[in-house]
C-alpha cells in the first residue's frame, strides 16, 4: 500500500490537543526506553549518515553545531564501551532534545524535488 501524499501522522497529532494529551506519555516512555539520552544523544544523532540527503544536510550544519554533534557521539562512544550510562547530571532533557538535523533533511527534499519537477517540465506551444 502506498503511503498518502501529504499525510503526516505527527502532523495530524499535533493538530489536535486531546490526542496529542492521550499519547504523550507513551511518547515519552519511548523515548525513555531508546536510551540515546542517558548517554547525552540527541534524536537527529541517530539518524544513519550514509545516505546522501543526510551528508549534505551534515555539510550544511554551522561549525558549532558539527561540533557538539561530535562532542555528543565521541561521549556515546565511551559510555557504550563502558557499558554505562551518562551521570545523571548529563542526561539529555526531552526539552533539549530539538531537532537540529531534521530541518535540514526535509529542506533538501524539497529542493530536489523541486529541482526534479523543473527538470521534468513539459513545455508547450499554444
Amino acid at each position: 500500500m502506498a503511503p498518502l501524499d501529504g499525510f503526516s501522522l505527527f502532523r495530524f497529532i499535533k493538530s489536535s490537543p486531546n490526542l496529542l494529551r492521550s499519547l504523550q506519555p507513551i511518547s515519552n516512555a519511548y523515548a525513555n526506553a531508546a536510551g540515546h539520552r542517558k548517554v547525552g544523544l540527541k534524536y537527529d544523532d541517530l539518524i544513519i549518515e550514509e545516505d546522501g540527503k543526510v551528508q549534505k544536510a551534515l555539510s550544511r550544519l554551522s561549525e558549532r553545531e558539527s561540533y557538539d554533534r561530535a562532542a555528543r557521539l565521541r561521549a556515546a562512544f565511551q559510555y557504550s564501551v563502558l557499558h554505562r550510562d551518562a551521570p545523571k547530571e548529563q542526561w539529555l532533557s526531552a526539552e533539549d532534545d530539538k531537532r537540529y538535523l531534521t530541518p535540514k533533511i526535509e529542506e533538501i527534499e524539497s529542493q530536489e524535488k523541486e529541482r526534479s519537477d523543473w527538470d521534468t517540465v513539459k513545455v508547450s506551444k499554444n
